[in-house]
């Protein structure tokens, strides 16, 4: 029996809820980076109707009656061949069986990487015409997936279109893939006019475009830059994380992880702020390209439901338009969370980690658990200073200032609060008295 969210309106709460997004990614090539330019690998071989059952399926299996968004590209909803035709149906009989929404893949990730703000907002519009068009009887899609998306383009998307959900932020992305946009807050937020990665700080700067993560990440983890042999910044909930890292660890390993990292926010991260979110992106292509993992999946989100059987398994549009209903601005918002390392690739089981974030800042603190180390900062961002982003087509659109997690500039290292400024420590005080002596 599918579930369909307006026979629960209790779930359409933020508050008291625990919510799961799962993306499913379809493309024709790896980084459509423009309409006439493609990077990377063509995947056609890879996007067979198969390949599609084969992942939608997996999650019925594990999530029974949950909601998957669908995001295209713009070259797979065109594309007039056999399979692409054969997705796209096999796309509209699992929104008429289950309640899934089908919308825009923007890009492959990284429009602003590779296109004008200009660009992007005809790209949006007819991406988002193509959705229409596919779906039919005057459906409009609640969301789109962009990976990162500049702040023009956020409003644009809000105010032309009237779509207020967008997956526009992948939070501590740095040096992996094709773009770097390290700096947001990993909850949604109303971006600011100056900055996607900042929330807007009132209404001259207020985009009313909820922004959202893309995966949801180990924050032990995520304060690393890039990926080598011995971490990855992005691991979490991620299947190329975690499931096809064989070189590293095997995917039953990974399968602890994404639990690991979904207990941080489904537990403590409830406990602190009455509503959790987990995140995540399958590629239809893993599944034929990668090796089939399938089985894992489902391991997961059964695991999810015996533990949590409560969670709300929504579109991205549904859980976006949730939080938009609760919170007007981002003066509210007042996220925190912890995590203990789980002593998989990179996230070490003696540090403890704790994030504080709001509309100001964001803040991180890291301590040795085990040894009973002392909490020291190592990151500290600003929200409330001037930001901008990048006029180019550069591939860094990060907002880092005070003290970044990722450690790539010489003040980037663990500080404890008594080095900082009186006007930084005074700001930290005025919203988290209780970390007076901190360090």
């Amino acid at each position: 029996m599918a579930f369909f969210w307006e026979d629960y309106p209790d779930m359409q709460e933020l508050d008291g809820n625990r919510f799961l997004t799962f993306n499913i990614a379809v493309r024709v090539n790896q980084i459509e980076a423009g309409r006439d330019q493609d990077l990377g690998v063509d995947e056609t071989a890879f996007h067979t109707p198969e390949a599609v059952r084969k992942l939608r399926d997996a999650f019925e299996r594990g999530m029974p009656g949950g909601k998957v968004t669908w995001a295209l590209s713009h070259q797979a909803f065109e594309d007039p061949r056999d399979n692409y035709k054969a997705i796209r149906e096999i796309i509209l009989d699992y929104r008429d069986r289950f309640g899934d929404d089908v919308t825009l893949f923007l890009g492959g990730f990284f429009p602003n990487m590779y296109n004008s703000r200009e660009q992007v907002n005809v790209d949006i519009h007819d991406g988002l015409a193509m959705a229409s068009a596919m779906v039919g009887g005057g459906f409009r899609p609640e969301s789109i997936v962009a990976g990162f998306l500049a702040a023009e383009n956020q409003r644009y998307l809000a105010e032309e279109e009237g779509v207020h959900v967008c997956q526009g932020n992948i939070w501590s992305q740095y040096a992996v893939d094709n773009g770097d946009g390290e700096g947001a807050i990993q909850y949604p937020y109303f971006p600011s006019r100056e900055h996607f990665c900042k929330p807007a700080q009132g209404p001259a700067d207020f985009i009313d475009c909820v922004n959202l993560d893309g995966w949801t990440c180990d924050f032990v983890s995520a304060r690393r830059s890039g990926c080598t042999d011995h971490y990855n910044s992005r691991m979490g909930v991620g299947p190329i994380e975690t499931f096809y890292q064989d070189r590293f660890f095997p995917p039953e390993v990974g399968l602890r992880e994404m639990l690991a990292t979904t207990a941080a926010h489904f537990d403590t991260g409830f406990s602190l702020n009455g509503f959790a979110w987990v995140t995540v992106l399958w590629e239809t292509s893993l599944t034929l390209s990668g090796g089939d993992r399938t089985e894992y999946l489902v391991a997961w989100l059964e695991e999810m439901r015996r533990r949590w059987p409560e969670v709300v398994s929504a579109t991205q549009g549904e859980f976006g338009l949730a939080w938009r209903r609760h919170f007007a601005d981002n003066g509210p918002i007042d996220y925190r969370f912890v995590q203990r390392g789980t002593g998989i690739f990179g996230s070490e089981e003696n540090l403890e980690v704790r994030w504080f974030m709001n509309r100001d800042f964001r803040l991180a603190l890291m301590r040795d658990w085990q040894a009973g180390g002392p909490e020291e900062i190592f990151d500290f961002t600003r929200y409330d200073l001037p930001a901008e982003e990048p006029q180019d087509l550069s591939r860094n659109w990060s907002l880092m200032n005070r003290i970044n997690q990722k450690g790539t500039r010489p003040q980037d290292v663990p500080t404890p609060m008594s080095a900082l400024d009186d006007d930084d420590r005074a700001l930290i005080l005025r919203r988290y008295p209780e970390l007076e002596g901190i360090g």
